[in-house]
């Protein structure tokens, strides 16, 4: 049961960041880049930070030795369209590699290199349940920012009820998830 829920984070983090990333879309670029009362000033840091954040997650999970070499920068993208790209795939990376997971894999430990304070065996369930949570976080940063915007922020709530399906349905076509 905790895989299938795993896995479906994956899948609602994908939907919820393609809803994020629509309504920014439509930012003009001043709105965009504005400086905002939030932990990270701005929506494309804010943005910035959860998709860095995943890439050193996501890395840590598929034990790719990258560690920190993905923090290269606050901003690593200087449009929109790229770092809107970046987050899809690195999204789609992240939800593969739940899809592969088997349930012995949950409590299989693989390293967080934390650089000067140490390196720490976490297991990977614990890595994605924090994940998930740090993603969460900061979607809602950006999601406050956007009320001070001309663009509504969008409903991000609307996934797991078998009865808000009609409101997600053709999201989840669009990004070739599975409806359920």
């Amino acid at each position: 049961m905790l895989l299938d829920h795993l896995t479906k984070m994956a899948r609602n983090n994908a939907w919820s960041n393609h809803r994020l990333y629509a309504a920014c879309a439509r930012l003009t670029e001043a709105e965009y880049r504005a400086t905002r009362v939030s932990f990270f000033p701005t929506i494309p840091l804010t943005l910035s930070h959860i998709l860095t954040v995943d890439w050193y997650y996501i890395d840590a999970l598929m034990e790719e030795g990258r560690g920190y070499d993905v923090f290269i920068a606050d901003e690593p993208f200087a449009t929109f369209a790229e770092l809107d790209a970046a987050q899809r795939a690195s999204d789609r990376k992240l939800l593969a590699f739940c899809e592969g997971l088997t349930p012995a894999d949950l409590e299989r430990k693989v390293i967080l290199d934390r650089r000067e304070a140490g390196r720490f065996p976490e297991a990977i369930a614990a890595i994605l349940g924090h994940l998930y949570i740090h993603q969460i976080h900061h979607r809602g940063q950006v999601h406050a920012m956007l009320s001070g915007t001309s663009v509504a922020p969008p409903q991000l709530d609307e996934f797991f009820l078998d009865q808000d399906l009609h409101l997600r349905r053709q999201e989840l076509r669009a990004l070739a998830l599975p409806e359920t």
